[in-house]
């Protein structure tokens, strides 16, 4: 069947591919997520097409957070700080920010074509599918996937986006539609980091034709599929199983795709290395003389707690938060089960407990750099990270000054 038999003549300028697999039809319309040609485009197709399902590019967890504006309010943060999820959620506010302040310049939500699509196929009785895997998954595989130096770069360019402000035209987000454009962009990407592109590309890619074909075969005849067009070439060569992996069943495929992969073994003795260094110097300080033990203690006390504290501080923290860094972290860096950050979070959770009017303003606070610190919830993020982050700098440093002192 041609790519193009379905495709009305208004949509022609638009990225869509139709693709006929195991008795059923997908008609697949890759996007931009803040363009409003995307949400046009699937309104039209859907109004013009009697589709029996819409599959979209959301998990459940994006899914939700679409379709409740609420859903943050039900964020239990205690739970995130013990199950040491605040790097993620930091992570998806960061992302979520940057396209927010896109969309913002062409008013216009981002994930409008997803919403457009939900809601299309909800008038019309017909049911939705969600194909994409959960971004924690994905987010995860990503950094077992790839080294020290990437993970820096990878924290650095959302860092980055925190700060950016520039100014992107109408036209350049159309442009990011075009196909040939977005497959050398991404084949450039993936001779500088194979490992991230497989991650964030590549393994969705499968990931999503496989539930699809899940979601679909002996269930339905006709699906739209709205998706990313930086997503669209790779999920159509899946679909065709022109790749390697295609003979893999969906199911098989699925469940590889949603394992997460072992940390190197030797990594998790690190921490646990460090502390056993630590202790031994302090005991040849002690066994030289007391004195001299004291004084690696102090050192290590002060060094570590004033970083953590710091951390705390920059993050704009309750007085006794910052306090309660000083106090732990000379405590928890000898503890690998345990972080600073989580003291101090919890400490800055229980003297300054969110509001409703926090949780429903989070989203659009993160947005400008300053509300990182205005917002009570995202203060709480950051003095967790910081104060993570002068306690490990602490660490480091304190060590170094110890080694000096012995030797």
């Amino acid at each position: 069947m041609s790519a193009t038999a379905h495709i009305p003549e208004g949509l022609k300028d638009q990225p869509i591919e139709v693709v006929e697999k195991n008795g059923v039809t997908y008609t697949l319309l890759g996007t931009a997520h803040v363009s409003r040609r995307s949400v046009e485009a699937v309104r039209e197709l859907i109004a013009g097409h009697a589709f029996d399902a819409v599959a979209v590019e959301l998990c459940r967890s994006r899914y939700d957070a679409l379709t409740d504006p609420d859903a943050w309010q039900k964020m239990d943060l205690f739970r995130i700080i013990r199950e040491r999820k605040a790097g993620l959620v930091a992570a998806n506010l960061a992302l979520g920010a940057y396209q927010r302040r896109l969309a913002e310049q062409f008013g216009i939500e981002p994930g409008a074509e997803m919403k457009a699509a939900l809601e299309a196929a909800e008038d019309g009785d017909t049911p939705h599918l969600l194909v994409d895997r959960d971004i924690g998954i994905s987010l995860k595989r990503v950094f077992r996937a790839v080294g020290f130096w990437e993970k820096l770069t990878i924290l650095g360019g959302l860092g980055a986006s925190l700060f950016s402000r520039e100014t992107i035209s109408e036209e350049e987000i159309e442009r990011l539609k075009e196909g040939d454009m977005l497959e050398s962009t991404f084949a450039e990407f993936a001779t500088q980091s194979e490992a991230l592109f497989d991650s964030l590309i590549s393994e969705r890619d499968q990931f999503m034709a496989a539930r699809l074909q899940q979601e679909s075969e002996g269930k339905h005849e006709h699906v739209l599929v709205v998706i990313g067009a930086g997503h669209l070439a790779g999920t159509v060569r899946r679909l065709k199983g022109e790749s390697d992996t295609d003979e893999e069943s969906p199911a098989a495929a699925v469940e590889r795709l949603n394992r997460i992969p072992p940390g190197r073994r030797w990594t998790r003795w690190i921490p646990w290395i460090i502390t056993a260094v630590i202790l031994l110097g302090f005991s040849i300080g002690f066994y030289r003389s007391p004195e001299l033990g004291w004084q690696l203690v102090t050192t290590w006390v002060l060094i570590n707690g004033t970083l953590a504290a710091a951390g705390a501080l920059a993050a704009g923290g309750h007085p006794l938060t910052i306090l309660s860094g000083f106090l732990a972290a000379p405590l928890t860096s000898l503890n690998p089960t345990i972080a600073a950050g989580m003291v101090t979070a919890s400490v800055e959770t229980a003297l300054r407990k969110p509001t409703v009017s926090d949780f429903s303003s989070l989203r659009d606070d993160v947005i400008e750099i300053s509300g990182w610190w205005k917002n009570r919830v995202s203060r709480i993020l950051l003095v967790l990270i910081l104060s993570n982050l002068g306690s490990i700098l602490g660490t480091w440093i304190a060590g170094f000054r110890i080694f000096e002192r012995l030797t």
